[in-house]
């Protein structure tokens, strides 16, 4: 059973953190470039984000009966069969399970010039992933 509860309260919590984000994105490239904390925050921000996303999609994904995904792309693009997300959609946010994966494995490689492009692909995609979620929900049978 999907528990509206731990995913509104994730939603909730990207929100927050995508807020703080925002500021650093309206940044020009050579600008975040100048910046090495912005650097840091900006790939903190969006680990998190991305995580939280990850754990709302298994959960859906999971309580709609369905098997959990292989991996953490497929998260994404399966939450097209339920009828969550536009299948269009899950394709093009698939893409911030390797953004993901690349903060988290690769940190000492980390190309910054990668990490502002998924900040900008963050800002303008996870607003729009959050509605989906959301609408979703209220389309839940009540318990």
């Amino acid at each position: 059973m999907i528990d509206p509860t731990l995913v509104v309260r994730k939603i909730n919590l990207i929100s927050q953190d995508l807020d703080e984000l925002l500021p650093i994105s309206r940044k020009d490239l050579s600008e975040y470039l100048s910046s090495r904390m912005d650097e840091i925050l900006a790939e903190r921000y969006l680990e998190r984000m991305i995580g939280r996303m990850i754990d709302i999609n298994y959960h859906l994904i999971t309580e709609t009966g369905h098997p959990p995904p292989a991996d953490y792309y497929q998260s994404f693009t399966q939450l097209g069969t339920p009828g969550i997300l536009p299948p269009a959609f899950t394709q093009q946010i698939a893409a911030f399970a390797g953004l993901r994966n690349r903060i988290v494995h690769e940190y000492d490689e980390i190309e910054p010039r990668k990490v502002y492009e998924g900040l900008q692909a963050a800002v303008r995609d996870i607003p729009q992933y959050l509605a989906y979620i959301h609408q979703y929900l209220q389309h839940l049978p009540a318990n």
